[in-house]
């Protein structure tokens, strides 16, 4: 008889912890029985951190030779400021780099630089010199 008790607590123990979706049930206990009482569980918020004056700093570089995959990035936060900058390699060829700032004053600003990947060269066309010779016995 004690193990049907045990097996039925054990049940409801499981039913009310949520692992098996169940109404309740609810069986007359023997005087000599011991009386269970389920407590709700207490829910508790979490309460947040408020920081005056957040800062922080950040960085990463990828550079993939294999897949050609490069850009870096760079920010800091100090109070309500926040400055950065980031680049990456456009596929058209171009390197686009953006430094950016932020506060409350005068919001986001960035500039935007785009350089070619591939340095421009620069070929020089130099006319053939006529040697000294041959332009004095003409």
């Amino acid at each position: 008889m004690a193990f049907k008790f045990v097996a039925v607590f054990a049940l409801l123990a499981v039913a009310n912890a949520g692992f098996i979706s169940s109404p309740q049930v609810y069986h007359a206990a023997p005087a000599a029985a011991a009386v269970v009482k389920t407590v709700a569980p207490v829910l508790t918020k979490a309460v947040e951190e408020y920081d005056p004056h957040p800062q922080y700093k950040f960085g990463y570089d990828v550079q993939d030779s294999i897949s050609g995959d490069s850009k870096t990035q760079v920010e800091e936060r100090d109070g309500d400021v926040v400055r950065g900058e980031y680049s990456l390699n456009d596929s058209d060829g171009f390197r686009r780099t953006v430094q950016y700032t932020a506060d409350p004053i005068n919001g986001f600003n960035a500039v935007v630089r785009r350089e070619p990947l591939v340095a421009k060269t620069i070929v020089k066309a130099v006319a053939p010199v006529a040697p000294a010779y041959y332009a004095h016995h003409h």
